[in-house]
């Protein structure tokens, strides 16, 4: 959902990945360290945000990508982790994903609890 009031763009993500407040606190810290984003909130699996200019959502969705949650702006044709290979990593997810490998030394990657 966008909405525009005085120039500034609000913008919700769909992010995966996340399963605990852990996550939320990393997505939250991500979101934070993006010039030109603000967050309004965060939750497992969607956090809003505010922008002045169209890129921000693009950066804040890059940054979670780096942080192993990918995300993409609901309702915005943004580059995003559907176009680039899907990272393994996030908070628990990490762990889950190795973990049904069922690999013979398989670890998690990447995440808090991992």
């Amino acid at each position: 959902m966008n909405t525009t009031t005085q120039g500034v763009r609000t913008t919700t993500l769909a992010i995966d990945g996340m399963t605990c407040g852990h996550c939320v606190q990393a997505v939250t810290k991500a979101l934070s360290g993006v010039p030109g984003v603000r967050v309004k909130s965060v939750a497992v699996g969607s956090a809003e945000i505010e922008g002045e200019d169209g890129s921000a959502a693009g950066r804040a969705v890059a940054a979670l990508d780096e942080a192993g949650y990918p995300a993409r702006a609901l309702g915005e044709a943004v580059a995003s982790s559907a176009t680039m290979p899907a990272k393994s990593g996030g908070c628990c997810g990490g762990a889950r994903n190795a973990a049904a490998s069922n690999a013979p030394g398989a670890k998690a990657s990447g995440g808090c609890c991992g």
